[in-house]
């Protein structure tokens, strides 16, 4: 049986980085304000999101879980539609489901459970 593991010379550290990195890819993609990333993250400091920026930094693992499920969501919406600009554009539309609040208006309320619950909508809308 093969062992799935990190290479030794990819530290917390980098993961984190990594993982920060595809958060900012995203929030651009998206066109998420500052104010909209600071929420998606768990609402650290901002002075706190700011050296995430700059120097990278160890992420708590709220932050790294919720990026996790940000990311899926990127990914799934890119599964249920091939044109990137509507990918992209889907978080925004209003929605019946939230009772025509959009996905991101959901998923900012702050709370963990309201951005897997956006995950598990389009989770089962693409059968998975």
């Amino acid at each position: 049986m093969v062992e799935a593991t990190a290479p030794e010379s990819f530290s917390t550290r980098d993961r984190d980085r990594a993982a920060f990195t595809a958060f900012i890819r995203l929030a651009d993609l998206w066109q998420l304000s500052t104010d909209q990333q600071i929420t998606l993250l768990g609402s650290p400091a901002r002075s706190t999101f700011f050296k995430w920026k700059k120097e990278g930094g160890l992420l708590p693992p709220d932050t790294i879980e919720r990026i996790s499920h940000l990311v899926s969501i990127y990914k799934c919406l890119n599964i249920l539609f091939p044109d990137p600009q509507r990918a992209d554009d889907w978080i925004r539309r209003q929605n019946h489901y939230w009772h025509e609040q959009s996905a991101l208006d959901r998923m900012l309320s702050g709370k963990m459970a309201d951005i897997i619950d956006v995950r598990r909508y389009l989770d089962a809308q693409r059968g998975g």
